[in-house]
């Protein structure tokens, strides 16, 4: 994630900030050039000028969920001709009941997961096509409730560009009571969005893009029944065997959720990555084995311009002194996940995709 801070006193600012906490200038994020901004009343109501060094200085809207202290994205003039949503949120096409308040607080929570995620996809430079361009495949989002009764309570996953979303997922005792469960080492809102675009992408960027046999080469043939290997997932988990090969044990159930597992682990790395970059971070542990785990500040930029090789490189000793920090504190590990081999390779492939990916696309 970007560091922000206030156009008009430099105070820092986070992702999801309305207001600039030192001076109360407005805050407002434009996704065109991923970044907040403060801002000036405009001259027409509910309109306002961005004070973000080098961009026009237009009457912008908030999104229609800014209303709902849900959502901080900017429409510019030409998008708000359009619509009253932001480009984050004209993606979701059902949300839950908002006059119930737990609700409301429940989808607070999930759209600062997602709004994350859109960050992340707009730095990648990535493909997102929506359910009005491509009905039978774009993307959008179900954020659905069980049903009051407990029966058929609603499944979080993908479906050919649907994701859908538990909303129970936002409370934080029924996710880890999942994660126990489920015998999960992490389990968040940001990761479940993480895994489930993988889905969206291995639609638009394997199957869609011409890269299935090298895809099965190294995830494995995807031609399997799911249906079929999720029941003996269930059934029988594998043994511990999988740690070799995948990057979790649901990554073993089958090559669509190997996939899927490791594109999210692929975001997480370059995203924590920047945020370290910006803040300077810098590994050199004093013990004989220093060298072997050390890393300088890192620099570049992980979503578009380092190599792999330099994004593990500088992912191994940031895990692992940031884990140290958690243990400190009595917390769980921070990142529990060993990358051996087999997962970096499978990693390399998804770095090389959307590198590739990025080539092709003009920046926003």
């Amino acid at each position: 994630m970007k560091l922000f801070s206030c156009e008009c006193c430099n105070q820092p600012l986070f992702f999801e900030n309305t207001r600039c906490e030192s001076c109360h200038h407005a805050v407002g994020y434009l996704h065109k050039v991923t970044d907040l901004t403060a801002l000036e009343p405009g001259p027409e109501e509910e309109t306002w000028l961005p004070l973000e060094y080098g961009y026009e200085r237009i009457p912008h809207r908030y999104c229609a969920n800014h209303a709902h202290d849900a959502c901080n994205w900017l429409l510019s003039p030409e998008e708000s001709a359009s619509g009253t949503l932001c480009f984050a949120c004209q993606f979701n096409r059902t949300i839950p009941d908002l006059n119930d308040t737990r609700n409301l607080e429940r989808w607070r929570k999930i759209e600062t997961a997602k709004h994350r995620l859109f960050h992340a996809l707009i730095r990648l430079r990535l493909p997102i096509v929506s359910r009005r361009e491509d009905p039978e495949n774009g993307l959008a989002f179900d954020f659905l409730q069980d049903a009051p009764d407990g029966s058929a309570p609603v499944m979080t996953g993908h479906s050919n560009g649907l994701i859908t979303l538990a909303i129970r997922e936002a409370d934080d005792d029924q996710r880890e009571r999942m994660r126990v469960e489920m015998g999960e080492y992490y389990r968040t809102l940001l990761g479940h969005f993480r895994h489930e675009i993988g889905h969206y992408y291995w639609n638009l960027l394997i199957r869609d893009g011409g890269r299935l046999e090298e895809c099965r080469a190294i995830f494995g043939d995807d031609r399997q029944d799911y249906q079929e290997a999720l029941k003996a997932h269930y059934a029988k988990p594998p043994s511990d065997d999988w740690k070799e090969e995948h990057v979790s044990v649901y990554a073993a159930s089958h090559p669509w959720e190997d996939f899927a597992e490791t594109w999210a682990h692929y975001l997480h790395i370059v995203s924590t990555l920047e945020t370290a970059w910006l803040y300077g971070i810098a590994i050199a542990p004093l013990t004989p084995s220093a060298p072997k785990f050390s890393a300088p500040a890192i620099g570049g930029d992980p979503y578009l311009t380092l190599s792999f090789d330099a994004i593990m490189g500088a992912w191994l000793p940031l895990s692992m002194a940031v884990n140290s920090l958690n243990r400190s504190m009595g917390l769980q590990d921070f990142y529990p996940f060993v990358l051996t081999a087999s997962i970096r390779r499978k990693l390399a492939f998804i770095h090389d995709v959307i590198r590739d990916t990025q080539a092709g696309q003009t920046p926003r």
